[in-house]
């Protein structure tokens, strides 16, 4: 018996030992984190960071957001922080902008940034030009947010991409996040920063969970306004983007590796100030350049980063002219099929790239 029970006992103690080196080799799972989550955190973090931080906008506070992205935070820090205004755009972006100049860090959140052209002029002629008009005197440290951009069967007047309008305006600093430590670095920065900063998310990104790394559930966490970073490095095309089209420069470039195209995506995360120098040590090395933007084509983001490479060192690098991928020049249709074709797609990303190499 004792024989037998010893023979059992090295069984178990080997198997034992063959199971911890199986799991001690297995790597652990990677935190995913939603945008909508990612954008949540950081602004959590902000208001119990500082108390001058406070979130305002139509159903921000008892609703959770009209997207959730406000979820348990007036449970948390209650109606003087988190608040509910009227249908009144052009009110509270008043409020807030004036909350600012008195030294309070307002985040006013549109429900989606095709209302803020209600309140333009408390954006542009009160946030972006303060500090200026007044020499340097009076700063406005304000966060405008919300979603941007087309989302899905909201026709012409919900869908419009307002970079191009905002990254037009001295004063202002744009961002547009992709991912969701994009959007956390981002919205941090946005809060500390002394300038007003629109920060420009997108609706059909909010449930979409990506890899969180480590250092991106630090408090400390931040992401540099005026820096893109290098999704992919590739060797043979430069593609720009921001915002949800990223992602579809992403799946592009894994469908060309497989025919030996090799393509470094660039994600811009700001539009204002733009990182152009990234943008063109990465032509100097590849030689190509093709933009893609969800706006319309005329004075674009992508006619911006064409207009700068012309006239900048990376100019002489390029083999062939220089190509926006964009959306269609016409007020967003609300038929699905005509709306697909009035977005930039994965095809149209191909064709575009396909065609600046002349293959």
């Amino acid at each position: 018996m004792a024989a037998v029970s010893g023979l059992m006992r090295r069984r178990l103690e080997q198997v034992s030992g063959l199971l911890r080196r199986r799991l001690h080799r297995t790597a652990p799972a990677a935190l995913q984190v939603t945008v909508r989550e990612a954008i949540n955190q950081g602004m959590d973090e902000e208001l119990e960071r500082d108390e001058k931080v406070f979130l305002l906008g139509e159903e921000v506070a008892q609703y959770d957001g009209a997207y959730k992205v406000s979820r348990g935070l007036w449970k948390k820090y209650g109606d003087k922080r988190i608040i509910d205004t009227p249908i009144s755009e052009m009110g509270f972006a008043g409020i807030a902008v004036g909350a600012a100049m008195a030294g309070l860090r307002p985040i006013c959140e549109f429900m989606t940034f095709n209302f803020s052209m209600q309140a333009i002029d408390q954006v542009i002629n009160s946030a972006a030009k303060t500090y200026y008009m007044s020499g340097g005197h009076q700063p406005v440290p304000i966060v405008f947010r919300g979603p941007n951009g087309a989302s899905a069967g909201v026709a012409a007047q919900h869908s419009q991409c307002f970079a191009a309008w905002y990254g037009h305006c001295p004063g202002l600093k744009v961002v547009s996040p992709w991912n969701s430590e994009d959007a956390k670095g981002l919205i941090k920065s946005a809060i500390r920063d002394d300038n007003p900063v629109v920060v420009l998310e997108n609706e059909l990104m909010y449930g979409v969970p990506f890899e969180f790394p480590s250092e991106a559930q630090s408090k400390d966490f931040l992401i540099p306004i005026g820096k893109a970073k290098i999704e992919r490095q590739g060797t043979h095309i430069t593609v720009v983007a921001h915002s949800r089209p990223v992602g579809h420069c992403l799946e592009a470039a894994t469908v060309l590796s497989k025919e030996g195209i090799e393509c470094e995506v660039i994600n811009m995360r700001t539009i204002r100030p733009m990182d152009i120098e990234t943008i063109e040590a990465s032509v100097m090395k590849t030689n190509h350049l093709i933009t893609v933007e969800g706006g319309w084509p005329q004075f674009g983001v992508g006619a911006e980063v064409c207009a700068r490479i012309m006239e900048g060192p990376a100019f002489n690098f390029l083999d062939a002219p220089a190509v926006r991928v964009t959306g269609a020049d016409v007020p967003m249709p609300y038929a699905k099929i005509l709306e697909d074709n009035s977005i930039p797609q994965v095809k149209d990303i191909i064709f575009a790239i396909k065609k600046t190499l002349n293959i």
